[in-house]
């Protein structure tokens, strides 16, 4: 892997060394990575160069988006915004002659709209298939072993506790990651011009605002923690919707061929590469996915204080759903079911890790026996696929719905400032 551009860290002089984060506590993050380990073949290990790379990575924000950032800061966000909105809906040729659209802008969208040479249209549309057949249980996996299991790693934590995101509550943030998945794995979702394409370049835009803000914030700790939502975390945050999904749902009993798991990968690797993650830090394969993560969690610096508030957060979040019928119930057999999944996932240290109670994985082993029936009858019977599809994504849009109305309860109705 070789290093990324650092244009976009604003400090007076380069940085010569990695973030005192990086591989802080090596032990604990060895024995948070353990259970991958024996997922991956070969030796995974980094070496003197990757390891370095890796931690200059922490410096690298997104010079691209960053520049708008700056821009719509200047300017002020409730003039800015609008602007951005429209300006997101042209094309690139529109864009760069609408004399209202800055030059970052009009670069950032020509960007996004041109399609890299590597990108598989069938590949991605297979990718969408994929998850889209993984149902109810694909928004949960997500949940627990992705957003739940990620509390560990408390440096990129902090970039939530100073953006008062601990405070604004685990419900919103889930139901805005909800809707942004399911728009990314809408057949064609992912097409210039597609909700869930629009809705990537508006994540990432947001991600640069909170970088810039925090990067001129006084109490940001640059030295130890880097450039806020750098390089190194997002590749963890698009390994935890790629590898780690993809583990979760093995684990729960799922069997995927090769084909199919990296068809989710490359699915993945072109939302990486729209919201700004350097190709260096992407892959198009699972098992390499794996490598990646692994290496990734050596770096992080291990759970402290934010990881129990956002665990017990998190974990509460189900007693706050809007249920058509039978809150109460529902919402605590929605916690306990969620409990157990992490717990089979994480395993009892993860758990003690995020403050979280005793659970037992009683839920992840009922599911094991059907969820293995189900991807076998799909494997045996190829014209039972489209039938399951459909039948996972009706669940999934029914979460959909769910999660819109929670947006609407907080007075939101988009994951944007």
């Amino acid at each position: 892997m070789g290093t990324s551009p650092r244009d976009s860290v604003a400090l007076p002089v380069a940085p010569q060394q990695p973030p005192r984060r990086h591989g802080a506590d090596l032990k604990r993050s060895r024995a948070m990575a353990a259970r991958l380990r024996w997922m991956i073949d070969g030796d995974p290990e980094p070496d003197a160069s990757d390891w370095q790379a890796m931690g200059m990575a922490l410096w690298d924000g997104d010079p691209l988006a960053d520049e708008v950032a700056a821009w719509m800061l200047a300017q002020g966000g409730a003039r800015a915004w609008p602007l951005v909105q429209e300006a997101l809906g042209m094309d690139p040729a529109s864009a760069a002659q609408d004399a209202r659209v800055p030059g970052c802008l009009a670069r950032l969208i020509s960007r996004v709209h041109a399609r890299p040479a590597w990108l598989d249209e069938a590949r991605l549309r297979r990718g969408a298939r994929v998850l889209q057949t993984s149902g109810r249980l694909g928004t949960m996996v997500l949940r627990d072993a992705a957003l739940m299991a990620g509390y560990q790693a408390s440096a990129i934590n902090q970039t939530l506790l100073r953006t008062g995101q601990l405070q604004r509550g685990a419900p919103q943030r889930i139901a805005e990651t909800a809707l942004w998945w399911l728009m990314c794995t809408d057949d064609g979702g992912l097409n210039p011009g597609a909700p869930g394409h629009v809705m990537t370049v508006k994540v990432r835009l947001m991600h640069a605002l909170v970088r810039v803000r925090l990067q001129r914030a006084p109490d940001w700790d640059a030295a130890e923690l880097g450039v806020p939502i750098n390089q190194l975390d997002m590749q963890a945050t698009y390994l935890a919707f790629s590898a780690v999904q993809l583990l979760g749902l093995r684990m729960t009993g799922d069997i995927f061929s090769r084909q199919d798991a990296n068809a989710v990968m490359h699915l993945w690797r072109y939302v990486g590469w729209l919201m700004g993650v350097d190709e260096c830090w992407l892959c198009d394969d699972e098992q390499t996915g794996r490598v990646l993560l692994y290496r990734n969690l050596l770096s992080q610096a291990p759970s402290d204080a934010s990881s129990v508030a956002l665990g017990r957060a998190l974990m509460d979040e189900p007693l706050s759903r809007p249920y058509a019928w039978g809150a109460r119930w529902r919402g605590r057999w929605d916690r306990a079911c969620h409990l157990s999944l992490v717990r089979w996932f994480i395993g009892g240290q993860g758990m003690h890790n995020l403050g979280l109670p005793a659970a037992w994985p009683w839920y992840p082993l009922l599911l094991w026996g059907p969820r293995c029936l189900r991807s076998l009858s799909m494997r045996l019977l190829p014209f039972t696929r489209p039938w399951w599809r459909r039948w996972g994504r009706w669940q999934q849009q029914a979460f959909r719905r769910a999660t819109a109305q929670a947006l609407n309860e907080h007075g939101l109705t988009r994951p944007v400032p």
